[in-house]
């Protein structure tokens, strides 16, 4: 039998780490991660990484897995999930599920649907493309093979954008019809998945502040150390919110205080789209971040 999750999710900023530490003591769970920039090794400024002293109150997992030159797949992150909340499970506690990247979620408690296998030649020549053409074009050619697909991803994800283009010339047909036909209407867990919400103004108020403390804590210092170890300008993890912003500072693109604002801008939008994903889901039950009482209610419920 599946061991029962419990998922929490919602956007950026929200307060979703100091609340997973809380349940995690209260009910003595291990958490797993679920944010695709946390995955990085040395990405942590900038992905608001749990700190030592939070992995240090609950055991992390899912965290500083990949080097940031990887290309790290949401069917990669749910094999090594499952495999985490296996062993939790083996040793007697709880997997407390914690992030807002929805596709990865989506991959751990539905599966994915199935795509061919990667041929190299033409993912090496569609990464060509994209040096040359950019990725406002190729997002908008994925747009005209496979616009439901287009529509959920931003023209930046280069690795998701690329990849649904391979699918749709590997097979003639896109991705989002492969999906569809999944259905992804049978959960691979028993779970209870609650999404943290704040009204809009108070959320992009944390936004806010919470990228001017890592523009001042050393972010742009971050990103500096990861070149100087080898990290090549071009790596998946340097292409996230926020390191995008420090690399294009760094190469002299942009004014540092653009470079913030730019990094501000980006993060309330994608937060948006988080939130868009994440009301789709069905059965995720909505609470206010800082409604402890009725979540931890909630969670007993459910693990009792």
């Amino acid at each position: 039998m599946p061991a029962p999750l419990v998922v929490l999710a919602g956007p950026t900023a929200v307060g979703k780490t100091g609340l997973s530490l809380e349940l995690a003591r209260r009910f003595s769970a291990e958490i797993v991660g679920a944010d695709s920039v946390q995955i990085y090794r040395g990405l942590d400024i900038g992905s608001a990484k749990p700190t030592p002293a939070e992995q240090a109150q609950a055991r992390h997992h899912l965290i500083d897995v990949a080097d940031p030159a990887e290309n790290f797949s949401a069917a990669r992150y749910a094999r090594l999930a499952a495999e985490a909340i296996d062993d939790i499970s083996a040793r007697g506690k709880r997997a407390l599920v914690v992030g807002g990247t929805g596709l990865y979620i989506k991959a751990l408690i539905f599966g994915l649907a199935p795509t061919p296998p990667v041929d190299e030649a033409m993912r090496a020549r569609l990464k060509e493309e994209w040096k040359h053409q950019g990725p406002q074009a190729m997002h908008q050619r994925l747009m005209e093979l496979d616009p439901d697909t287009a529509a959920k991803l931003h023209p930046n994800d280069r690795q998701r954008v690329l990849r649904a283009l391979e699918v749709c010339q590997q097979t003639g047909a896109p991705m989002s019809r492969r999906q569809q036909a999944h259905g992804f209407a049978q959960a691979r867990y028993p779970h209870l998945m609650i999404g943290l919400e704040r009204p809009r103004a108070e959320l992009n108020q944390r936004i806010e502040e919470r990228a001017r403390a890592m523009w001042d804590q050393g972010l742009l210092a971050e990103v500096e150390n990861l070149l100087a170890a080898g990290t090549p300008p071009e790596a998946p993890g340097l292409a996230s919110l926020g390191y995008r912003q420090a690399m294009a500072f760094l190469r002299g693109e942009m004014r540092s205080e653009d470079a913030l604002f730019d990094m501000i801008k980006k993060t309330k939008a994608y937060a948006k789209r988080q939130l868009t994903w994440f009301r789709g889901v069905r059965g995720l039950a909505w609470h206010h971040a800082d409604d402890s009482v009725g979540i931890g209610r909630r969670v007993s419920a459910f693990w009792s």
